[in-house]
């Protein structure tokens, strides 16, 4: 009970966090699937498959939805059926992970998934158990394009910064150490809200989508940048802000 409470309470806090922004719908409980219909996971919230983390394309990894839990998965994580109650024991597409718990099935060593990395944290357990979380643009080195992303600093390693696609990615696609970095804020005339990280020759430029939300990323990124790891602790650092 305790750890469903705590599942339940990250749940509510990721979604508070994303301000307004449309995130996937609640799990089903594991004694509920297969018995009843699940909410579908938004096919915009996600760019990886969310059982086996492999990025989607238009050609070669279609998104498929699994119907026993409403995961968006890949062809490969898809290619089981499994009969669900909620549909008149009629047999249905569901994920690998669905399709062991349903029919007891064994699935080969061959076709399992691979083994979790370092970046493979999912953005929505992180941003709930977040210093900080939400959108930004990351631009590129001419500093006129660039990704726009899911960017969180986890409670858990304040010292660095995941970068995620969507903020229901199963998978960051890259992080940043934030050890030693400076922040710099960069006032623009064409009222853009940019501030940038920099270290030797190293330099990340943002834009925020407004001030207010730029002056909290460059706190929380300057006391990680320090080695503040409690978020209660003072700040003694000097920073370009």
């Amino acid at each position: 009970q305790d750890a469903i409470d705590r599942k339940e309470k990250r749940s509510e806090t990721f979604k508070t966090a994303v301000h307004g922004l449309e995130t996937g719908p609640p799990a089903l409980k594991t004694e509920e699937l297969g018995r009843r219909a699940p909410q579908w996971v938004r096919d915009n919230l996600v760019t990886m498959c969310m059982r086996c983390k492999e990025p989607f394309n238009a050609i070669v990894r279609r998104r498929h939805h699994c119907r026993a839990c409403g995961y968006v998965v890949c062809a490969r994580c898809s290619d089981y059926k499994a009969e669900l109650q909620y549909d008149g024991n009629r047999l249905n597409r569901v994920c690998q992970e669905c399709y062991v718990f349903l029919t007891g099935h064994v699935v080969p060593e061959d076709r399992e998934g691979k083994q979790k990395g370092i970046l493979e944290k999912g953005a929505a357990e992180v941003s709930g158990r977040s210093l900080l979380c939400s959108s930004l643009q990351l631009l590129d080195k001419n500093g006129k394009g660039g990704t726009r992303g899911w960017f969180v600093i986890p409670r858990d390693d304040p010292l660095v910064l995941y970068i995620y696609a969507a903020p229901q990615d199963v998978r960051a696609h890259t992080s940043i150490p934030l050890l030693g970095y400076r922040v710099r804020d960069l006032a623009q005339g064409d009222s853009r809200h940019l501030f940038q990280l920099a270290q030797s020759r190293q330099v990340y430029t943002f834009v925020a989508d407004t001030e207010e939300l730029k002056r909290r990323w460059m706190k929380a990124m300057a006391r990680s940048a320090a080695g503040i790891t409690d978020p209660d602790e003072e700040e003694e650092e000097d920073v370009d802000f």
